[in-house]
Parts: C-alpha cells; structure tokens; sequence
C-alpha cells in the first residue's frame, strides 16, 4: 500500500523523524484555517499518489492564508496524471539551504535491501540515475543488522556529505531506517532531505510503501491508512473476498493457481493476442491452492463484471487440490452465477486428476465452457474469442 505525503510524515514524526507541520485539508476553507494554525509561509501540496507534482502545478506557496485558499481551491479537483486531487496539505514554509535525497527500499534482486543517498536532492531521481549515476550512492543494507551507526556513516561518507553535516544526517537516516523496519515497509524515500538555513536536518517530503502481507497480522492499525474511496472498486470486490487480483486493461480475464503461473498465463496470453486484434490480458487472479466452487465464483464474479472483459482464461494445474475438484468447482460457480455468468470460458487443466476434471465438465456441457489441451492452446481461443466480442 502507497501512502500519501500526509500519511508519510504522520509516520515519520512519530518516529522521531524531524519534519516540519502539515495539515490535511479537503476544501479550501479547510485549507485557509490550517494556514492560520500553522503560521507564516506555507505550501500548499497536492495529495496524490504520482510523481511531478509541482511541474503539474500541483505544489504552490502561499505568504497568507488568503492565498492558501486560493491555491487550495485551484488545486483540488486538478487531474495531475490521471490522478484526482481531493485533498491538499498545508506545510510550514522551510528556509532551505541544501537539498538532499534518500531512500531505503526492499531489493528483491538482491534479497537483500538497498539505501540509496545522494546529495543532489530535490530533482527526480531516476533523472539524476540516468545522468549522473556516480552522484547516487547505493549501499547494501544487511535486514539482520539493518542502519546502525556504523552503516549510516558508510551511507553518509558514500553520498558526499560536508563533515559538519554527518552526524544529523546519520542520525536522521537511521530514524528512517526505524520507520522502515518498524511499519515493515518496502520503500522509504525523502526527497528534499534538507539542510535549513539554521542548520538542521527535516525530511521535507516523504514516500512511503507498506508491506500488505504484514499489515493485516502485525498492523491493524494501517488499515486506517487505506484510501478506500480511491481503490478500484473491483480490487475492493476482489479483497474484500479474499482473492490476489489486480486489474489491467485488457479484454481476457485470467484466473490461475498459483502466482507464477499466473504471471506465466498473462505472457503467453499477451503472445497469443498479437495475432487477435491485439488483445491483452485484463487482470491478475490468483486462487491459489483451493478451487471450491466458492472461490471459482468469487473469482468469476469479480472478472465478468469488468466491462473490459470480452473472456474468460482459466488455467489451472492440479497440485494439493486435485483437478476433478477444480472442475466441480467451476460447475458450482457457474450454476451459482445463473446469468451473470455471460462470457465465455476457456478452460485448461493439467495435473493431478487432470481426466477426473476434464470428463466433469465435458460431461457438465456449459455452453460458455471450452476446453483446451495446452496453455498455449487455451491463450489462443481466449485471445480469438475475446477478439470476436469486442
């Protein structure tokens, strides 16, 4: 889960991360008053969750509350990169001296994780990657040992700092390695990490993502933190069911068992539907190792009513749960179903009781239903029928 910048510093201050105060706002009164609140110079900062912002003119500073209003009112309702504005936040002006970059984040090449530290804040870092890679210090993090004292002076020394800077800095970046193992998070960035002109260190803009596999166990709390307004009323459907699915934007559903599988199944069906007008896949759904006719139906559910969706791709390969039983539960969700069930299906089993499954549904003889020998086989008819509906 992304957080918002609000959400972000929330986080960071109560980890002792040094930031600056802001306030959430949703109209431009609410924006105006917290203005006064906070006092002085402010920015008024849109609040989605994508980069260029401010080239969007999404960040604007405001020298009264009056002007805060109007750049709230501006900047609420502004699409920045498909993204609605609906709410701003009003942060406290900050005398910048020297703006600086860092992040820490989960390395899954590597297994490992990986602080990057620059001294080249303020600019867009896969700009500064690209141009000026030697100005980026990217340094291993061992997650048994984590940023310790030792490892945030390597960091520091790596990136270049001033040595009157080191030991804020070094004190901040392990604070932020604080937020990063204790909310288990995959990624904690700050950019501008700055130097004020009283010297001090304040994480002047924060990104942050969470680690939903954690949050549900070891973080009730971050539910709250979910914009559930703002979610894919599909993905709600699919979660709220307790499936892995993520929407695309094709025209062939795709459910499977298994996450590699799936991935597999998205690539040949994006294969087979070059020679069908171009067809792609139109989500990621992963049913896992249970197929009962429950969680077929939860799942069929959810992909048929994607208007995008043109057909259906099921592709399974019977492991714990045994082909014959995939295949009951494909019957049951589609007597469950009745006449939402209105798109046709390709169905391809493999593995264990593989005949078992095939004679059900042969025997069952949906009109919907067609069955395929190969995954390559079952990606084509899918491809070509989701062609010929569009």
């Amino acid at each position: 889960m992304d957080l918002y910048e609000y959400q972000a510093r929330d986080l960071f201050e109560a980890h002792g991360v040094p930031v600056l105060a802001g306030i959430v706002a949703y109209t431009p009164e609410e924006a105006k008053a917290a203005a006064e609140k906070i006092g002085g110079v402010v920015v008024v900062k849109a609040q989605v969750k994508v980069g260029g912002r401010g080239k969007a003119g999404g960040v604007k500073v405001a020298k009264t509350a009056d002007e805060a209003f109007e750049h709230a009112s501006n900047i609420l309702g502004m699409d920045i990169k498909g993204h609605t504005v609906n709410k701003v936040m009003i942060a406290q002006g900050a005398d910048i001296a020297e703006e600086f970059y860092f992040s820490v984040l989960l390395d899954r090449a590597n297994r490992n994780y990986l602080a990057m530290c620059s001294v080249e804040g303020g600019m867009e870092i896969e700009q500064l990657a690209e141009e000026r890679p030697e100005a980026l210090a990217r340094v291993a993090v061992d997650p048994l040992v984590g940023i310790d004292a030792e490892k945030a002076a390597e960091i520091v020394a790596a990136a270049g700092f001033a040595e009157e800077l080191r030991a804020k800095v070094e004190e901040t970046l392990q604070k932020l390695w604080t937020v990063f193992k204790e909310e288990d998070a995959t990624l904690v960035e700050v950019n501008p990490l700055v130097k004020t002109g009283a010297g001090d260190i304040v994480a002047l803009d924060g990104k942050v993502s969470l680690d939903d596999n954690a949050s549900e166990v070891r973080h009730p709390a971050h539910e709250e933190l979910e914009d559930k307004g703002a979610a894919d009323p599909l993905e709600a459907k699919a979660k709220a069911a307790g499936l892995n699915y993520v929407k695309l934007d094709g025209e062939v559903g795709i459910i499977g068992n298994g996450a590699g599988l799936v991935m597999s199944t998205l690539d040949v069906v994006a294969y087979a539907g070059e020679n069908h007008g171009d067809v792609k896949p139109a989500n990621f759904l992963d049913i896992g190792g249970g197929a009962s006719a429950e969680v077929m139906a939860n799942g069929l559910d959810v992909i048929l009513n994607d208007p995008q969706v043109k057909s259906v791709f099921v592709n399974v390969f019977g492991g714990i749960t045994a082909c014959d039983a995939v295949a009951n539960g494909i019957v049951g969700a589609l007597n469950t179903l009745g006449d939402a069930a209105n798109k046709p299906l390709v169905v391809r089993l493999d593995g264990n009781n593989v005949e078992e499954g095939r004679a059900i549904l042969a025997e069952a003889n949906h009109p919907l239903v067609t069955l395929a020998a190969t995954m390559d086989e079952g990606a084509d008819k899918a491809a070509e029928l989701a062609n010929a509906a569009k």
